[in-house]
């Protein structure tokens, strides 16, 4: 129940794509390329040289030794083969929502399961998202500056215009996102196709100096060697191999958007092998030259081909970035329906394509957020303490949710289902656990970042419900008022007027107010409620539910899915009401804070400027200006 009243359920599946729906299988394929993938495509450009820094500088010794580099590659290997490969691409992907994907569904999913919804499953939904916020926040910062950090190898002196350019290429990236994807779509599939293309080849030139050694990483008891010898040292490495992995969790996320067979195909066939194509190609450059550490990824390629190899990098984390802003648009979206967010100004940026969409509010306080941090961190290196403790975190999530949905879902033998997700959520936690070690470096800031969101998420929902409470105290029984209204002898103006409640049973405050102050009854009147349900699209037909109540009143239900744009007018229309001569009564509330009732005053003071932030219901149901009627009341809380 949100500040409105307007009683809403909905599931995340955060991303957002931003190209034409492709009708074959194999532009589904290549457009999950360049959407799913885009983020762990740019991990090569620091995961293996972060993890390898990691290990020395906590080694005791700075030279790098053969075994490190081994077993750190091997590390990586088996983490893409393990978590992505076998739980996201295999298990997590069969979990689908009506063929959407993503933490918040599969918090859906959990509550169908358990046949109630749970405060349990709402926090874990909310700190998913809490947390799916600081990766976006960290994502374009550090794959921006870990590409324009290539600049430094084709001369030294372009170092000092590194982090003004990734600035000017940020907020630019940003301006961009009121304009929609959909101009540049196209290319983001076969652009990051050709990333991984040249990834591979880069890799593979490396391999075949030397293959017999570095071939060897494949064995996984080469990375549990290094872990077991090097105690402290592969704890912080481990922290910085899980950032091969970010990304990963694109793969449930866009599940909707391509479906499963393309994504599962363009990773085993595709982005998998280019992937450990490259990290198999840079380990046996440094086996061969460790003085190459600085920088291995762009030191694959010969000196001719830096710049170019560079201005590739940049444009693929661009397109990486792109994604995951979007996806934090279309969480924000989906987290205002499911009540933990305000309402704030969505744009629809595509007239065929239902998920681009655009909220500035979210779009400014994101870009804020990343220059903050680049100004602040600097270099790439420095952003990597910070980044992949909030990824580890909401998979944490996802297996504990996959647990329930499996068992009670699925009806899976709960012995199979503790043997199968065992693995997985051991394995998560240890890489919590070395991420956790970064926490003094910099991990504090997605730690930090998911508290506060989780404290305004906590705080509005918790709000809203007493809100809603509030504005329902004392009012009488539906059918006693309607029978009041009946036999009253108030004036009856034509037209009909429709008056929005979140609580069909309940009497609307609009239509209260209405009464008491104008002493009016249209000709007739509807009660207007607006439900989101657990599915993420609804046909048209049956989306308009109509109940004659009197002669006078009848209860209108209207149903969206939970990734729809909720779009009254339209709705109606298309359940024959005439909505040129509907008038819409909404409620507005003027809120005051009081430390002897309702929330904590602490709490009053993040709720009331949150609701004041909220845009206008009208513009949420599309309602036109000139339509809606709008009755204002006092409520201390």
């Amino acid at each position: 129940m949100d500040a409105t009243g307007i009683s809403e359920r909905v599931d995340v599946a955060p991303a957002v794509h931003g190209h034409a729906t492709p009708t074959s299988f194999w532009a589904l394929t290549l457009g999950s390329i360049g959407v799913v993938y885009g983020d762990i495509g740019t991990s090569p450009l620091y995961a293996l040289k972060e993890s390898l820094a990691a290990a020395t500088a906590h080694a005791g010794h700075a030279a790098l030794t053969r075994e490190m580099v081994v077993g750190v590659v091997s590390l990586i290997l088996w983490a893409l083969i393990i978590i992505v490969t076998l739980k996201y691409v295999v298990l997590v992907l069969r979990a689908d929502n009506n063929g959407e994907g993503g933490t918040l569904s599969l918090v859906t999913l959990a509550q169908r399961a358990l046949g109630h919804s749970t405060g349990f499953t709402i926090i874990l939904g909310m700190v998913g998202a809490s947390l799916f916020y600081g990766d976006a926040i960290i994502t374009p910062a550090i794959s921006v500056l870990s590409a324009l950090e290539g600049l430094k190898l084709v001369t030294p002196a372009l170092d000092p215009y590194v982090v003004p350019l990734s600035l000017v290429i940020l907020i630019g990236l940003f301006a961009v996102q009121r304009f929609g994807t959909a101009s540049v779509a196209t290319f983001f599939g076969p652009i990051t196709a050709f990333w991984f293309a040249v990834m591979g080849v880069g890799g593979l030139m490396h391999i075949l100096d030397d293959p017999g050694i570095i071939i060897g990483a494949i064995n996984p008891l080469h990375g549990l060697s290094f872990l077991v010898n090097h105690g402290t040292a592969g704890l912080f490495a481990l922290g910085a191999v899980f950032l091969s992995v970010t990304g990963a969790e694109a793969l449930y996320a866009d599940l909707g958007h391509f479906g499963r067979s393309p994504i599962r195909t363009a990773w085993l066939g595709f982005v998998l092998p280019a992937l450990a194509l490259n990290y198999l190609g840079q380990g046996a450059m440094l086996l061969a030259h460790p003085e190459m550490l600085e920088n291995p990824f762009f030191l694959l390629y010969p000196s001719w081909a830096l710049l170019p190899m560079v201005i590739l990098a940049t444009i693929a984390t661009i397109i990486a970035s792109q994604a995951v802003i979007t996806g934090a648009f279309s969480i924000s979206q989906q987290a205002m329906q499911l009540g933990v967010l305000p309402r704030f100004r969505v744009m629809r940026t595509s007239e065929t394509e239902k998920g681009q969409i655009y909220i500035p509010y979210i779009n400014w306080l994101l870009l804020a957020a990343v220059i903050v941090l680049v100004v602040f961190f600097r270099t790439s290196s420095n952003l990597a303490a910070a980044y992949g403790i909030a990824v580890t975190g909401d998979m944490v999530i996802t297996s504990c949710l996959l647990f329930v949905v499996a068992w009670k879902f699925w009806r899976w033998s709960p012995l199979v289902v503790a043997l199968m997700i065992a693995p997985f959520f051991t394995i998560e936690l240890i890489f919590l656990g070395a991420n956790a070690l970064k926490i003094p470096q910099g991990g504090w800031f997605p730690l930090l970042t998911g508290a506060g969101l989780f404290t305004l998420m906590w705080v509005w929902r918790k709000g809203s419900r007493l809100l809603a409470e509030i504005s329902h105290r004392g009012r009488p029984p539906l059918p006693e008022f309607i029978r009041m209204c009946e036999n009253s002898s108030a004036p009856r103006v034509p037209g009909t007027a429709m008056f929005l409640t979140g609580n069909a049973q309940d009497v609307p405050a609009a239509l209260l107010h209405n009464m008491k102050h104008n002493k009016v009854l249209h000709e007739q009147n509807v009660i207007l409620t607006v439900v989101t349900e657990e599915v993420p699209r609804l046909p048209d037909d049956g989306r308009v539910t109509v109940e004659r109540l009197s002669d006078r009143f009848s209860r209108v239900t209207v149903r969206f899915g939970f990734m729809e744009s909720p779009n009254l007018p339209k709705a109606l229309m298309s359940a024959n009401f005439d909505v040129d001569n509907v008038s819409f009564f909404l409620s507005r509330r003027a809120l005051q804070a009081s430390a002897q009732a309702g929330l904590p005053l602490w709490q009053d003071y993040i709720f009331i400027p949150m609701a004041r932030s909220a845009s206008d219901v009208s513009d949420h149901f599309c309602i036109p200006e000139d339509r809606a009627v709008e009755v204002g009341s006092r409520i201390t809380i």
